[in-house]
């Protein structure tokens, strides 16, 4: 079937004809298996580049006949491209991070988070902080006699790190393990009250167990702060640097040419910004401003940056959270959790203070951008949204969104597209999640308003993907599995996939939809003319190739405006 020719609007428009630029394209690759992601034109042979940008698509024998004396060509020999994922939600700094400190993610007990712990501890000074992240009980396959809450306690940990403050971030981010050294560094004791909107996980008699949720981790947290703010201002900068682009060496080698950072402080913006300028920012960043209520017309001054560094770097956004997570149940809930039923989570921010800041981002012409789990969080602020939305206009285009979105009540699902916001959710959580949401959540609860992308692209609104990872790994197709399966990769075991998306709507969710989310569709999120030619090239055609080969497609080569940026080596 022959392919039309597709040309882009930068050739010059002439008498009903167009003119090809004197030098012809840049490069033009052909005789490949292209996936555009674009209805007009959604598959192709050939593909033209000019200055960074697609220039031309269609069938081989219209694209390379465009070919100018210096055009280079390359024959693609069959390989599967498609446009370059788009990280719907993820934090940059964090998975630099996370490379830089204990690496729990894939831990499967308490034990093997202690010894982790304790070859990284070799390795450190007396009295230097340790950090780790990515234990998740509740997919460990044995849990410590001594745990209180079904977590466990610091005890052992303390033993084995007498002389070292250690900080374990749980995998979801909203809880963590203190030792006993941080803890008395801190000054946590019995007699510390809860702060608001946190907890101290305590023993029979009242003790600290070291487990602290959602607030209460900034007791800890602070110190180590402190700790921290005493580095130099050269310091500080330099360990930023290295974290991003620690990050960004593993998205390019996973196909990620854009990503959405869920909430960075001022600070790691100003660095960004700089990389951005300077060409060392390779990926394409789309941002979020996150700062206190109070610190946040500080943070967001001078804001929004649109397309900083040739489009590398996009600053349009806030981020605030609205409730915690749901494996430590700390997800805002309408009613009680099925496993612990006098306690339904909490808000994180005041509903008067996320109003406020909701009127902040319509004076800045910012997107608001709204970390919320639970049911009751959802609705909350899709309420507060409703009510400022009013008066707008019919041509409104906010684009706000709710982070994560995943535990809906079923009255609740067409108000986002009703009101034009976007859930922006992660796929890889449903099947990541699924051995515990049953126990939170109940039967019921968990099959009508559980991460229920299907219900949600029915109902007309406009859904996104992405890993949030360091909570998850950053991979892009364990993630894509989730989404079309599923089924969870330890046992294959489906969780309610009757809200499972085809394979066209879960990448168009990875490219085309997050570039929406990011008011980036008129440049990012197909192959079309004139828009940025950031592609990948795989080893499989992630349309036809079976279900339980996706999570191990292998991206070859990554390209960022027409350059290669990643190439797998050969073994």
């Amino acid at each position: 079937m022959p392919y039309p020719l597709f040309l882009s609007l930068l050739l010059v428009v002439s008498a009903g004809c167009f003119q090809m630029p004197n030098k012809g394209p840049d490069t033009i690759y052909y005789n490949g298996n292209i996936y555009t992601v674009d209805p007009l034109q959604p598959s192709a042979h050939a593909m033209a580049v000019l200055d960074g940008k697609v220039l031309a698509i269609g069938g081989n024998e219209d694209i390379t006949t465009l070919a100018g004396k210096h055009t280079i060509l390359i024959d693609l020999d069959g390989q599967f491209v498609m446009p370059g994922f788009i990280e719907g939600h993820a934090h940059l700094l964090g998975i630099g991070k996370a490379n830089q400190q204990v690496r729990l993610l894939d831990t499967k007990s308490w034990e093997e988070v202690l010894d982790r712990v304790s070859q990284f501890a070799e390795q450190k000074k007396s009295g230097e902080w340790i950090m780790g992240r990515g234990w998740h009980q509740e997919k460990w396959q044995t849990i410590p006699d001594d745990g209180v809450g079904g977590y466990p306690t610091h005890a052992s940990l303390s033993k084995r790190t007498p002389e070292q403050p250690v900080i374990l971030k749980h995998a979801s981010g909203h809880a963590l393990i203190a030792n006993s050294m941080a803890m008395q560094l801190a000054g946590i004791t019995a007699e510390t009250p809860d702060p608001f909107g946190g907890r101290i996980i305590r023993d029979d008699r009242g003790n600290p167990t070291g487990v602290l949720e959602e607030n209460a981790m900034d007791l800890v947290m602070n110190i180590y702060q402190h700790a921290m703010d005493a580095r130099s201002d050269a310091q500080k900068k330099k360990d930023i640097t290295e974290a991003i682009l620690l990050a960004q060496k593993e998205c390019l080698s996973y196909g990620i040419t854009s990503f959405h950072d869920a909430g960075s402080p001022r600070d790691v913006l100003d660095q960004l910004k700089e990389m951005a300028e300077s060409g060392t920012l390779q990926m394409r960043v789309w941002a979020m401003a996150i700062a206190s209520p109070s610190d946040l017309p500080k943070a967001i001054s001078g804001l929004p940056w649109i397309d900083v560094g040739d489009s590398h770097l996009t600053v349009r956004s806030i981020k605030m959270y609205m409730d915690g997570a749901l494996g430590s149940r700390g997800a805002w809930l309408l009613s009680p959790y099925t496993d612990q039923p006098e306690y339904s989570g909490q808000p994180l921010t005041t509903l008067d203070s996320l109003y406020w800041v909701g009127r902040l981002a319509l004076e800045h012409k910012m997107q608001l951008c709204v970390h919320a789990i639970g049911d009751r969080a959802n609705r909350e602020f899709l309420s507060i949204c409703d009510s400022l939305f009013r008066g707008l206009g019919p041509d409104q285009d906010l684009r706000w969104r709710i982070e994560h979105a995943q535990h809906l009540d079923t009255a609740d699902i067409p108000r986002f597209a009703q009101l034009g916001v976007i859930p922006s959710m992660q796929a890889i959580h449903c099947i990541s999640d699924a051995p515990f949401v049953v126990k939170r959540l109940g039967e019921d609860r968990a099959r009508q308003g559980a991460y229920v992308w299907r219900s949600l692209v029915d109902s007309g609104a406009r859904l996104t993907n992405g890993t949030d990872a360091p909570v998850e790994s950053v991979q892009p197709m364990p993630n894509l599995y989730a989404s079309i399966s599923r089924r969870r990769l330890d046992n294959q075991e489906p969780f309610y996939p009757e809200q499972s998306l085809n394979r066209a709507e879960a990448i168009h969710a990875y490219t085309l939809a997050n570039a929406y989310a990011g008011f980036q569709d008129d440049q990012l999120g197909t192959l079309s003319p004139g828009k940025w030619a950031d592609f990948i090239i795989l080893d499989s055609d992630l349309l036809t190739c079976p279900d339980e080969a996706i999570p191990n497609v292998v991206v070859r080569k990554t390209f960022i405006a027409g350059k290669p940026v990643y190439e797998r080596s050969v073994r």
